[in-house]
């Protein structure tokens, strides 16, 4: 399905929860607007920022470089390529999966891409110190450790049910 029927499907869902939170509690529905609109304005600077490194990835990096670190082809170079580079990446969730899908389409392989998105969302290198001054380094190492192969074992599980 097409990412702008299923956003189109999205809009319809949220405009019938609304239209039938207006009429069972108005109030409770007006002030889930303002929440939404808030939201939505804070999530402005983010979205725009990530679609303009979609852009730059599009532009910039042709589909033979990622082919080359994240192509079937060298498929063990490809997954740790994809666990480390999640690894190292800093931003909200939201920002991998547009990030992901150009890696798709340039022909990355999937379980490569699996990877950088768990190891994005559940590797820390960048917050590795304010962990290890709250847990110890050695957990924080630990931990990491743990999680990035895990990211990348989990990578080859998806990659088999893609």
């Amino acid at each position: 399905m097409n990412i702008v029927k299923i956003g189109l499907i999205y809009l319809v869902l949220v405009a019938f929860a609304y239209f039938w939170s207006f009429r069972h509690n108005g109030r409770k529905a007006a002030k889930a607007v303002t929440i939404g609109a808030k939201s939505l304005l804070n999530l402005i600077p983010l979205l725009l920022a990530v679609f303009a490194l979609v852009g730059l990835f599009q532009e910039f990096l042709p589909p033979t470089v990622i082919e080359q670190f994240f192509g079937t082809g060298h498929r063990v170079l490809s997954l740790i390529t994809g666990g480390m580079l999640g690894a190292i990446s800093i931003g909200p969730p939201l920002a991998s999966y547009p990030i992901a899908g150009t890696l798709l389409t340039a022909g990355a392989w999937p379980p490569a891409v699996a990877a950088f998105i768990l190891a994005w969302i559940s590797v820390g290198v960048v917050t590795l110190p304010f962990e290890a001054k709250v847990f110890g380094w050695r957990f924080a190492f630990i931990r990491n450790g743990v999680t990035l192969i895990a990211a990348m074992f989990s990578g080859l599980l998806l990659g088999g049910v893609l």
